[in-house]
């Protein structure tokens, strides 16, 4: 009963309660998967004192929970490594969790409830190109040197990777499980088929798999090394749209049908430059990127990529 109400409570998002409640029945659980619970709501609420503490404490698991213990020593070598700034620090805390680099921050309503994630965008061609730019910047702060680009089958995955092989001069081919010094790009994951996805859970030597818009409230079964943009919805720029004319009249264009090779033409025609936003979000420069990165190089892009279904401590509103 006690590890099903930690489960619902850490399921709910409520991770600090989890923890709390383990910590309060501590001399009736055990380590595996008591405690391992305790250590993974502890680092889901930003508590990284106590995650180490108690982890530290744990014994050797057997080979069931052996796959558990090595992404929690991922994760706090991560947070030893390049620790967050703050409770409010989205791209170190999303770093910790899920090994990934995120590329932008979100410009609008960063202290209404935002944080730096998207909840709503109709995303543009523009996006696409400024996440590719960044991309760049991660991969030569981090000294990766990918041999070709893999493109998966999907339409708007497809589009980003023939425009990012055309963008950092590298040949492009139809993604193949295993080869090594690949870079693999995704427009949206949860759009990929579940196959590919498995493969990609485990990475080939070299391997770096981007992904454009990441929904971090429903997340993808893989956690991608880069992330362009964290969202809860977006309208990929080939996507029927609205639109309000002069009129005022809210109108639906229709989809763009066109092929993959022409609408990465589009990402490459597009500008780079970031959205000022409403100006009350902080900035968020090239540089603090590319020194993030390269702090985080030696820890970067290792391991299985897991699933992490939690926003982690930092919070951002989101639609019901």
């Amino acid at each position: 009963m006690l590890l099903e109400l930690a489960v619902a409570l850490e399921d709910g998002e409520r991770h600090a309660e989890a923890v709390q409640l383990l910590r309060e029945h501590d001399g009736i659980t055990g380590d595996w998967p008591d405690r391992y619970l305790l250590v993974h709501n502890a680092l889901m609420a930003g508590d990284l004192p106590l995650a180490r503490e108690v982890f530290a404490r744990l014994a050797a698991p057997d080979d069931t929970w052996q796959p558990a213990a090595d992404r929690i020593r991922r994760t706090l070598a991560r947070a030893a490594a390049v620790p967050p700034a703050g409770p409010a620090d989205l791209r170190g805390w999303h770093h910790v969790l899920t090994g990934g680099l995120l590329a932008t921050l979100s410009p609008f309503g960063h202290d209404a409830g935002m944080t730096g994630r998207w909840a709503y965008l109709q995303g543009g061609w523009d996006d696409c190109r400024l996440g590719l730019e960044r991309l760049r910047l991660v991969l030569e702060a981090t000294g990766r040197r990918p041999a070709a680009v893999a493109l998966l089958p999907d339409r708007g995955s497809r589009a980003l990777g023939l425009a990012a092989a055309e963008l950092l001069g590298l040949p492009a081919a139809p993604y193949r499980p295993g080869t090594p010094d690949a870079l693999v790009l995704a427009y949206d994951l949860n759009e990929v088929d579940g196959e590919l996805l498995s493969a990609l859970h485990e990475r080939a030597p070299g391997e770096v798999l981007y992904e454009h818009a990441t929904c971090w409230t429903d997340t993808p079964a893989v956690s991608a090394d880069v992330c362009g943009l964290l969202v809860q919805r977006i309208v990929a720029p080939w996507e029927p749209r609205m639109a309000m004319g002069e009129d005022g009249e809210v109108t639906r264009s229709p989809a763009d049908d066109r092929p993959a090779e022409e609408l990465a033409r589009e990402v490459l025609a597009a500008s780079a430059e970031p959205d000022p936003g409403d100006g009350a979000t902080p900035p968020d420069p090239d540089a603090a990127l590319a020194d993030f990165a390269a702090r985080a190089a030696a820890t970067w892009a290792t391991g299985s990529r897991d699933r992490i279904r939690s926003a982690g401590p930092v919070r951002s509103s989101r639609f019901a």
